[in-house]
């Protein structure tokens, strides 16, 4: 009798360590959304440690030198480049988009003049820094916004996310409120032409050969604004994935947010927020290179009905993100 043959051993799961936190107003968002993919990846198989954005950080990166981060921080650090441009100094491979792609995704106006150029649309808009009502007056400021770009306008903080600051304006009685509520996140407003219509979500994930692929739309439903109590808290807003939209005009949807995705150099994953008008035209409002992650963010929902779609487990996504990630190493 022939002796069994061994079995190769297994290898071991993958190290992975989620970053979170940090000290922006969107902390609690990250925090959840680190813990629910930390459950996820652990689900999956993976080994996985959550750690905060603080002094114990690098230290922790040291000892704990994982095959793979995936950075959730979002806010400034998170999204700006500045936490990436670290892991790229500590030669760590990583989950999302290059530091250099962050910083200009990050800046509203730079990403809406890049997508524009590249022929996506983007609402009409100008950027006007905290001084310069100073120096000349809101009043006067003001008044030439108006005449400028119409009305109903968007008034939001020039970076961050998770709609905190903004404020549509519908009568320009109300734009001085806006103007103090958008200088409370931030030193630079951008004020932009609203656009009515029906507000989508495309989120985009990256293939195993590198090809964009765009998750179901989600459409957007709220009571009101779609502010941040709207998006963290259950019951404001209703969401319909797939978008209600007609195939041609979902098909157009998602080739503007895979043109956005890559006019601005992005990597692995993306969600962009437009809104599409009467005539069936996107036009792009952001784009964000660290989606919420929470249980009602948009990403995540997206990811479940694309699972649905494909009789697999939405963790399965989330893990191929992470494995190609790992597979490229440091300098990819």
């Amino acid at each position: 009798m022939n002796p069994p043959v061994p079995s190769a051993p297994a290898s071991p799961p993958l190290n992975v360590m989620i970053i979170a936190g940090g000290l922006s107003h969107e902390r609690d968002v990250s925090l959840r959304s680190g813990r629910r993919i930390a459950g996820v990846l652990s689900d999956e198989g993976m080994a996985v440690t959550v750690h905060d954005v603080d002094a114990a950080l690098l230290g922790a990166i040291e000892a704990q030198r994982p095959d793979v981060i995936f950075p959730l921080v979002h806010g400034s650090t998170g999204e700006d480049g500045s936490l990436r441009s670290l892991l790229q100094l500590l030669d760590i491979p990583f989950v999302g988009s290059r530091a250099a792609a962050c910083r200009v995704a990050s800046r509203k106006p730079v990403a809406k003049g890049i997508v524009r150029r590249a022929g996506v649309a983007t609402p009409s808009f100008v950027t006007l820094p905290r001084g310069l009502f100073t120096e000349m007056g809101s009043a006067t400021v003001l008044e030439a916004v108006v005449e400028g770009l119409g009305m109903p306008l968007a008034v939001k903080p020039e970076d961050g996310g998770s709609a905190l600051g903004v404020t549509v304006v519908t009568d320009r009685s109300q734009l001085p409120d806006a103007m103090v509520r958008c200088f409370s996140y931030g030193d630079s407003a951008l004020i932009e032409r609203a656009v009515a219509g029906t507000e989508v979500a495309i989120s985009i994930i990256e293939t195993e050969d590198g090809e964009l692929h765009a998750l179901p739309p989600v459409e957007i439903v709220t009571d009101g604004a779609y502010d941040y109590d709207a998006r963290y808290n259950a019951g404001r807003t209703e969401y319909f994935v797939p978008a209600r939209l007609d195939a041609s005009v979902s098909a157009a949807a998602c080739e503007a947010a895979k043109l956005a995705h890559r006019a601005l150099g992005l990597r692995d994953l993306s969600r962009v927020d437009l809104i599409i008008d009467s005539e069936g035209t996107p036009w792009m409002l952001d784009v964000n290179v660290a989606p919420g992650m929470t249980e009602t963010s948009l990403f995540p929902q997206a990811v479940r009905a694309e699972a649905a779609d494909n009789e697999e487990r939405a963790g399965e996504i989330y893990a191929r993100l992470v494995r190609r990630a790992a597979a490229r190493g440091p300098v990819g």
